[in-house]
């Protein structure tokens, strides 16, 4: 499954909203990617045509089968990266920063070593 970088972001977003406020909206994904609002809404257009999202008539973001299924591995690429630039010594910051760079094309094989070593 091909997908851009920038949706694989605010698919990451919504489900980290989801797990901290216990919903995500439009104003909170745009708040926390620090895009504008009609960048969100043209982003959240085209996830919901690809199926990636719904939204209900209170306009909450949620995340389908398939579009849950690419935040939690995003996200889950973001925490480990983070946690193995924690352990080498990379500032809190920078760790999170660069983990958000790397997570999107780090491959496969060296994802599965660096969660072995952080482990």
């Amino acid at each position: 499954m091909k997908i851009h970088k920038s949706a694989e972001d605010y698919l990451e977003m919504i489900l980290m909203l989801t797990e901290q406020k216990g919903y995500a909206r439009s104003i909170d994904i745009a708040a926390g990617l620090s895009v504008s609002k009609p960048s969100v809404s043209y982003a959240m257009k085209q996830l919901r045509e690809n199926g990636y999202i719904t939204m209900d008539k209170d306009n909450f973001i949620h995340l389908t089968e398939s579009g849950g299924e690419i935040a939690r591995r995003i996200y889950a690429r973001h925490r480990v990266l983070t946690r193995f630039f924690l352990q080498i010594g990379v500032d809190e910051a920078t760790a999170r920063e660069d983990a958000c760079k790397i997570e999107h094309d780090i491959s496969d094989a060296t994802f599965e070593a660096i969660t072995k070593y952080v482990k």
